[in-house]
């Protein structure tokens, strides 16, 4: 058990992210008490069950009354009916931060309703899985895994330090990002291969007729893999998709350039291409590697997993 960090914090959301976060709280004894509140009453009835809160809720507003900490784990797109609906019920003095994926769009739906004296400050794990719900979450997930903090130019500093100290709590790194640049840097790490995934797996899937269902039967690693960031919860995605449509056209458009480059080199058979750019590809993996955001086990640990 840990020092506690805060008196009363509020989940609002309790998906993977939130169920997450709600575990470490409880694990660490990082707050006096914990509001759960969820929309949907089979999920809240759940996470009850799971003993994630203190307190449950359906209803956003009654969930942040006397919260220090405010954590808003929704999808993007629901982001400014969030704020709107507890706004008026925000303590001055609290923070209140979410987790979402794009950050240009969250503090221009979010910021907007943040009443005098609330320090709203986004931000976004990076960390998850292809699984949602409030069973999805487990004490670890943020352990490792980078944190980054989108503040506002008249952001408080002490509220800033506070909100770091959590996230490093719960075994994050942290850093502090410009809304923009982070939006543009995880169109590429996160969003393009989301996207790509979605497609390679929706043309398999269009595919199968013609194969006579040999796609999924003889499914190899690789495809295998592009199923994994498929599964992944299309509400989010959808979302994401439509509030950084910017960034994501812009690396999609680069992407496409890329990869008829590639086209031309397999069309006329020039190996020293080929070959340059899956050296340079494969370095990056190690550098992954290297850098402790994954795993150099065979076949990314799978046999390890499979053993147990």
């Amino acid at each position: 058990m840990m020092a506690k960090q805060f008196d009363t914090i509020a989940l609002v959301g309790i998906g993977l992210i939130g169920s997450s976060i709600a575990r470490e709280i409880k694990d660490k004894g990082l707050a006096g008490s914990v509001t759960v509140s969820s929309r949907s009453e089979a999920t809240l009835k759940r996470a009850q069950e799971l003993g994630l809160g203190d307190r449950y809720t359906t209803s956003a507003a009654e969930a942040v009354k006397d919260a220090d900490l405010v954590v808003v784990s929704v999808p993007v797109g629901a982001s400014g009916a969030v704020a709107a609906e507890i706004a008026a019920n925000l303590k001055p003095g609290a923070i209140v931060t979410d987790v979402g994926s794009t950050k240009g769009s969250v503090i221009a739906q979010m910021a907007p309703h943040m009443p005098p004296g609330v320090h709203f400050i986004p931000g976004h794990p990076i960390a998850g899985t292809e699984y949602s719900g409030p069973d999805a979450g487990f004490i670890g997930l943020f352990k490792g895994r980078w944190c980054i903090l989108t503040p506002l130019p008249e952001t408080d500093e002490t509220a800033k330090a506070k909100l770091r100290t959590f996230w490093e709590t719960l075994g994050s790194m942290v850093d502090d990002m410009d809304p923009e640049h982070h939006d543009k840097v995880l169109a590429i790490v996160s969003h393009l291969p989301h996207i790509i995934a979605y497609n390679i797996v929706g043309t398999a899937d269009d595919l199968e007729t013609v194969t006579e269902s040999e796609v999924i039967k003889y499914s190899a690693s690789g495809f295998r893999d592009f199923t994994r960031l498929a599964a992944s919860d299309p509400t989010m995605w959808r979302d994401v998709c439509l509030h950084n449509k910017d960034a994501i056209l812009e690396m999609l458009a680069r992407f496409s350039e890329d990869l008829a480059y590639l086209q031309r080199a397999i069309r006329w058979g020039d190996g020293d291409k080929l070959f340059d750019l899956f050296t340079r590809t494969r370095a990056i993996r190690r550098s992954i590697i290297q850098a402790g955001q994954d795993t150099e086990m065979v076949d990314f640990g799978r046999h390890a997993m499979d053993q147990k």
